[in-house]
């Protein structure tokens, strides 16, 4: 079974297969529209960019040679609006949000793209293709200066605006023109690609043939993909609220500048909902990366109640969503944990006939189907425990010899499969002296079959946040 993929600009004709563009059909372009670096990245971002992780992990599981894009925009409204609100530098307010997103990146396990472009340092290519977009006679200079791109004449040299969704023209307001970024979903207006300098710009400009000013949103989207990937690639990934109008505006000034199709695949993650509202300071339920682990929980435990719902489907994204995402890792790292003992140092295969990676292969061929995927993950787990059980009543040496081996495949199978989702391992406590000192006195209470005051202990540990259990090879302690 090959990838599929459901592609939003052939949406009715089902999930197709992915087909590289590269002759070869080995590498990949894949850009991801990424932060408008104005404040800390919200919940609802870090589900796209997870999303996009879980794309690239994925197609690189498969064998493709994925080149990740994911630009900067570190202008646009919002920035020049809190840069003179904060009376400071263009680049010293957008960089420090820029390092915060991308230390966010890291703590959720997120693969870092190849190339990150910022939009400042694209001007040139970005005033380029304004020109060839007034030279075909797509986009005109306004009175106020500023230049804009006309649906009107698009449309009139044959080209369809409309291709990521239907757009019903006769419901719509057409023939307007906005100088706005994000402006009404009802309207199609003809938008802005460059923007005159107003007095409220302050020094955040750029002299270009059509005076001084800035780009807009959409254009540099379009100019910085096309430069690092070419006019035409293979993957464009976004959050389903960015298909209109900012995707389909990028189809229309790349197709319009180039004539050639500009991207194969467009992929969209579907919105998520904060304990089953639209999320919303307001409400009290708008969370960045960095409220969450002010709250006790990882980047690993987000990430993996990220990976747990379709890309496609709306997601309710829960508090208690997060405490049985602890319990599943903490299931998780217990059998593979098991494993490490059994293997030691032996060096295991990942054996393409090992039933997780077949059936974590099969789930991920049907458009990421990632529940399907750790369904053959904890039926992994649940089979992995019962065979561990059964090993522990034979102690000769050939056993031994025998399971390390078997363990050592199976984590060799594992680490295959979590080179996709990207949950590696827990990482570990360090166990204080006071709880050490508590655990060698049940075992001297046990030893010496005093069971009340081992019991005692034992509770005691377990209202000071720790598990202790007793094993073939000892006691083991865990922090709850």
């Amino acid at each position: 079974m090959a990838l599929k993929l459901f592609n939003t600009l052939q949406r009715d004709k089902g999930l197709q297969e992915f087909v590289p563009l590269d002759p070869a059909r080995k590498k990949v372009g894949m850009y991801c529209c990424g932060p408008t670096v104005y404040d800390f990245a919200h919940i609802g971002n870090w589900r796209t960019f997870v999303f996009a992780d879980l794309v690239r992990r994925t197609l690189e599981f498969s064998g493709y040679d994925v080149q990740h894009v994911m630009n900067i925009t570190d202008i646009e409204d919002k920035i020049i609006k809190r840069v003179r609100e904060q009376k400071t530098s263009l680049r010293e307010f957008t960089g420090k949000f820029e390092i915060a997103f991308l230390d966010d990146l890291k703590s959720l396990n997120c693969k870092e793209p190849h190339v990150k472009p910022r939009a400042t340092e694209y001007i040139a290519e970005i005033i380029s293709l304004i020109e060839k977009l007034i030279a075909r006679g797509i986009a005109y200079k306004a009175p106020d200066g500023s230049v804009y791109f006309s649906i009107t004449k698009y449309q009139g040299c044959g080209c369809h605006y409309g291709q990521l969704l239907k757009l019903n023209f006769d419901e719509m307001r057409a023939g307007e023109r906005v100088s706005s970024d994000e402006y009404e979903k009802e309207s199609v207006a003809d938008f802005a690609l460059w923007k005159a300098r107003v007095p409220d710009d302050g020094d955040i400009f750029w002299p270009s043939p059509f005076g001084e000013g800035r780009p807009g949103w959409h254009i540099e989207c379009s100019a910085m993909s096309m430069k690092v990937l070419g006019e035409s690639f293979d993957l464009h990934l976004g959050g389903e609220d960015l298909k209109f109008p900012h995707h389909e505006d990028e189809i229309a000034q790349s197709e319009g500048a180039t004539g050639k199709p500009f991207v194969k695949y467009w992929l969209h993650g579907a919105h998520l909902l904060v304990e089953g509202k639209k999320m919303s300071k307001s409400l009290g339920n708008y969370f960045t990366l960095r409220d969450l682990q002010a709250k006790g929980f990882s980047g690993r435990e987000v990430r993996y109640l990220l990976l747990t719902a379709h890309y496609r489907e709306t997601f309710n994204f829960t508090l208690d969503g997060l405490n049985g995402a602890k319990t599943a890792l903490a299931r998780i790292d217990e059998c593979v944990g098991k494993l490490r003992e059994l293997a030691g140092e032996n060096t295991g295969q990942a054996q393409e006939s090992e039933t997780l990676i077949t059936n974590f292969s099969y789930a991920l061929e049907d458009d990421l189907n990632i529940s399907l995927a750790w369904a053959a993950v904890f039926d992994w787990v649940r089979e992995t425990n019962l065979w561990y059980n059964s090993q522990l009543q034979d102690e000769t040496f050939e056993a031994r010899i025998t399971r390390a081996k078997v363990a050592a495949n199976k984590l060799a199978a594992w680490t295959k499969v979590d080179s996709v989702l990207g949950i590696g391992v827990k990482t570990a406590v360090e166990i204080p002296a006071e709880i050490l000192e508590l655990a060698n006195a049940r075992a001297e209470a046990k030893k010496s079959r005093d069971f009340k005051k081992s019991d005692a202990i034992r509770d005691e540990l377990k209202a000071k946040g720790w598990v202790i259990e007793d094993t073939p090879k000892g006691i083991k302690l865990k922090k709850i």
